[in-house]
């Protein structure tokens, strides 16, 4: 891919220095400068594209119509329609900035933007076929809104009180009496429970309704309300259509829409709408007949931690989804809905073993351009910033901002200040997530780990068109306790930024910009692998992996006063009880094959391999094991042995014997064959079945199973 790198000067209206970012931008292979790009700098662009073989455009253009002469220009060219991308350096760099810092930004944008592109990745879709029908809760006006402005069948579930303003004739609508009970499903398949008093035996004569109490029968369409007083006047009904005690109605729709209701699903489901408006009939629309969407998720569950054997285990994929797109149809599995998958990334920020990756941006792209905003190194060697001195961007924070709204917040910011609002807030590094869902304890080690000073997270908070309230507050918290035992202090913050207020965020992070010490860690020095084990299956960039990764790269700059690093819920550390029988349960179990047996009746743990699943813990028919969250340093292979890497280590450093047993021999050939305790246990359990046959001395347990047989049969000398 030959990548051409178009700076402009905006006419000097960026508030950058246009030559400086040039000279700033790195791993391309041709990097130009305009006055204006999009207008002048037009013949200079074909140029640099024809001479330089140029497939893929990295412009700063921040106006749309800009970035659609750009675009146009490209496409002309033969480029492929998505081949241009663009920075964003006037509205979150040069007019919320100093110069000197503004432009050193620019230059870092351009490199991450750089970097993402190399690691991008290609697109896939999902599809899935339904019908027409769409039932519509209570509303008769918008029943026929749908039905008259788009194809679908619709049905309209009213309990008649929702006629008493609605005079119209309701064309092309199905009419089913009912009470809400409650719905159930999924796109293409919704069950909505229903209850009503009237049958659909019911004629509509208006016998009921003109006999029955006030207010206690309805006309359109006929129905008792189920708390109308009972008397002679149900038998005025000529087919025995009405029903006191009320029946179970069954209605199944492709898709749901059921005004003002709250969604089961945090972040909304897709098929199920919750507003009466025209982006909801579009929505309608669209979905009718079925869809195709890009495929977001990357699965592999081979190496999920889900459980196993009727045991349940992580639970972290179902309890974070916001959007009912994950499920566990039994204790110990889980499955993924495409369809109903948002791309919000809830999911995958804390799975341990990338059973469930982003597909765009994946974490290891996202890795590339953290490492790309931090890395002040050129392909000599030479400082990238040495232009700048001390003026350019002296504590680099990555921030991890949502590309919805908190992103456009941040732009509003820019454009404000540029209209003379006094707007300016401390240079952070912007990362561009689809969600700050998407952002979890992997990646706000690795900034560190990459030379950050800090880590902000910004969000929507309770605007959020992904999840609802943002949940990084306590990720925040937690992170900053992982920090702080590591020894480098409160290193992490959240924020949302307001629209209508930018003096709070502008306030709010500025004390959290000033307040950063110096990190020890010098950027540009660690590039992360992923932290994969060589031989084993788990996918590189897991949240397990790549964090453990990260803090072995902060503990080579650190040294902390204590072993255990709370905070990190990826890790778990295992203790087990006098009650352990040494049964296999536990080492069957687990999916990371972090725990094992040995021949000399020793119960094993690898600390580097456990994810913190926990089916161990809930599996073990003793309760004899205790699995806490938190990484000890002092259990890591290379701590053990006393050496610089892990690679230094010796297999049997990774292991720490928990629990101590002792082999069995066997009373007849004298063979070892299980531990004691696990004889004893199994004695315990069913020894009153069989006792008496191993003999006066000893009983069956004692024997192993070769000379049980035997045994039982009489062939034991």
């Amino acid at each position: 891919m030959n990548i051409g790198a178009f700076v402009c000067s905006c006419r000097g209206q960026c508030g950058v220095d246009a030559e400086e970012v040039r000279d700033g931008v790195r791993d391309v292979d041709i990097v130009a400068s305009s006055r204006l790009l999009c207008q002048d700098g037009f013949s200079g662009v074909e140029h640099v594209i024809e001479e330089y073989e140029i497939d893929q455009i990295v412009a700063s253009a921040c106006d749309q119509e800009c970035q659609n002469r750009i675009q146009s220009l490209a496409e002309s060219h033969g480029l492929h329609p998505e081949a241009t991308a663009f920075v964003d350096h006037r509205e979150s760099a040069g007019w919320v900035h100093d110069e000197e810092a503004a432009t050193d930004k620019a230059a870092r944008l351009f490199n991450r933007t750089t970097a993402g592109l190399k690691e991008e990745a290609f697109s896939r879709t999902v599809s899935q076929e339904t019908g027409d029908r769409v039932a519509v809760v209570g509303n008769p006006r918008f029943a026929e809104t749908v039905a008259t402005e788009t194809d679908a069948d619709v049905t309209l579930v009213a309990n008649g009180d929702d006629f008493d303003d609605y005079e119209g004739a309701l064309a092309d609508v199905t009419v089913q009496r009912g009470r809400i009970e409650g719905i159930e499903g999924e796109y293409g398949e919704f069950d909505i429970h229903l209850r009503a008093c009237v049958t659909d035996d019911c004629i509509s004569c208006m016998e009921c309704v003109e006999q029955g109490p006030d207010g206690g029968v309805t006309s359109v369409p006929v129905d008792v309300h189920p708390d109308a007083p009972t008397g002679e006047w149900i038998e005025c009904c000529p087919t025995d259509a009405i029903d006191p005690d009320g029946i179970d109605v069954e209605l199944t729709a492709d898709q749901v829409v059921y005004p003002g209701a709250r969604d089961v699903a945090r972040g909304g489901r897709v098929g199920f709408h919750t507003d009466a408006d025209a982006h909801t009939v579009a929505s309608v629309q669209r979905h009718l007949g079925g869809v195709e969407k890009p495929q977001f998720l990357d699965i592999d569950m081979d190496v999920c931690a889900s459980g196993d054997s009727g045991q349940q285990g992580c639970t972290v994929c179902t309890d974070a989804c916001p959007h009912d797109a994950v499920a566990r149809p039994t204790v110990d599995s889980v499955t993924f809905d495409p369809i109903a998958c948002q791309n919000c990334g809830a999911c995958t920020s804390g799975c341990p073993t990338g059973a469930v990756e982003l597909r765009e941006p994946s974490n290891r792209r996202i890795a590339r351009e953290v490492e790309a905003l931090l890395d002040p190194s050129d392909d000599d060697g030479g400082l990238f910033s040495i232009f700048r001195g001390d003026s350019g961007i002296d504590t680099p924070v990555v921030a991890f901002v949502c590309s919805e709204r908190a992103a456009r917040t941040l732009e509003t910011y820019g454009r404000r200040a540029a209209e003379g609002a006094d707007i300016a807030y401390p240079p952070v590094l912007p990362v561009r997530v689809t969600c700050t869902d998407t952002v979890g304890e992997a990646h706000l080690l690795h900034a560190l780990a990459a030379g950050a000073d800090g880590v902000a997270i910004v969000g929507c908070g309770g605007e959020c068109l992904h999840s609802g309230p943002d949940p990084k507050t306590a990720l925040a918290e937690r992170l900053n306790v992982a920090t702080t035992d590591l020894g480098l202090g409160n290193r992490v913050e959240f924020f949302v930024p307001d629209p209508n207020e930018p003096g709070a965020f502008e306030e709010a992070l500025s004390q959290f910009y000033v307040g950063l010490d110096a990190t020890p860690i010098p950027p540009g020095e660690h590039e992360a692998d992923g932290g994969s084990r060589d031989g084993e299956p788990y996918p590189e960039f897991n949240t397990h992996d790549w964090a453990l990764e990260s803090v072995r790269a902060i503990l080579s700059h650190v040294d902390p006063d204590r072993d255990v690093v709370r905070g990190l819920e990826a890790f778990g550390r295992m203790s087990v009880s006098d009650d352990c029988a040494f049964t296999p349960t536990c080492t069957n179990l687990c999916p990371t094959d972090a725990i094992r047996r040995t021949d000399d009746a020793d119960l094993q743990f690898a600390h580097e391999d456990c994810v913190n699943c926990g089916v161990c813990e809930t599996g073990c028919p003793e309760v004899a094991i205790t699995i806490e969250s938190g990484l000890d340093l002092s259990s890591l292979p290379e701590r053990r042995a006393g050496v610089e890497t892990p690679d230094d280590a010796s297999e049997s450093d990774r292991w720490e014997t928990v629990y101590e047993s002792e082999m069995l021999d066997c009373a007849n050939c004298g063979k070892s064959f299980t531990s004691v305790d696990s004889a004893a246990h199994v004695q315990s359990e069913v020894g009153h079945l069989v006792e008496g046959i191993g003999g006066e001395d000893h009983d069956i347990f004692e024997y192993c199973s070769d000379c049980r047989a035997k045994l039982i049969y009489g062939e034991t000398q």
